[in-house]
């Protein structure tokens, strides 16, 4: 079947161009005008991965993050403007997996769809028993097969993005990882995206665990260098 994807811009231009383009690569694609009718439309219709723009009318991409965000992991792509730094540090810190910078090469955005869809069918494909382990570290509980995260014994609700680079970091506990290195765990080596999206996904992974338990401290900071899971 068809990936179907989200497109949300109050954008005319932008929508029929890039429908277009990802309609002749095969995906199904659904378009709203601004936040809240594409908050009405994927809660009643759920999509595989949604392409969002930052500021529309009535309800902007970040609050309609945030709502998603309670009801579906579900990869996100943001697209802001040239000069928004700031919003996309913000998206990333909110559970955006990626963003693109208007204007963009519509080449670039499927190549982007198409690896966070992959990422995704991984995730959730059920491999044979025994293929992919559970990883137990401590308290913390990893199941790649049913993309599953518990810490203390309670859940930890993680985007694809948060779960691949945990995953890098949690199958080998005080080893460094470097920023590039989590990049092509979570990403694929064929895409490149900056030092500040990684280090978002970092503090959103904190944030969550945080929100569990206070005193989690496993994701080590090792500045210069790059990132470790506790050992021991």
């Amino acid at each position: 079947m068809a990936h179907t994807i989200a497109l949300v811009d109050d954008d005319q231009n932008i929508i029929t161009s890039v429908q277009i383009a990802l309609e002749a690569e095969g995906f199904e694609v659904r378009t709203y005008g601004d936040g809240e009718e594409a908050l009405q439309g994927i809660s009643q219709r759920p999509v595989d991965l949604a392409v969002l723009d930052i500021k529309m009318p009535r309800m902007d991409g970040m609050e309609l993050l945030s709502k998603l965000r309670k009801k579906t992991a579900m990869p996100v792509i943001f697209l802001t403007s040239k000069d928004d730094e700031v919003d996309e540090v913000l998206g990333l810190r909110m559970g955006a997996d990626d963003y693109i910078t208007k204007p963009f090469s519509q080449r670039l955005l499927i190549e982007r769809i198409r690896a966070l869809l992959r990422r995704q069918d991984l995730a959730q494909e059920t491999t044979e028993p025994g293929k992919e382990n559970v990883i137990v570290r401590g308290e913390l509980v990893l199941d790649p097969r049913r993309h599953m995260c518990t810490w203390k014994g309670g859940p930890v609700n993680l985007t694809v993005t948060e779960f691949l680079i945990l995953k890098a970091l949690a199958q080998r506990p005080g080893h460094v990882k470097n920023r590039d290195q989590l990049m092509d765990a979570a990403y694929g080596e064929s895409i490149y995206v900056d030092d500040r999206t990684i280090d978002s996904h970092i503090k959103r992974l904190r944030k969550k665990f945080k929100q569990v338990d206070d005193d989690f401290q496993e994701i080590e900071t090792l500045y210069g260098v790059g990132y470790r899971y506790r050992e021991g």
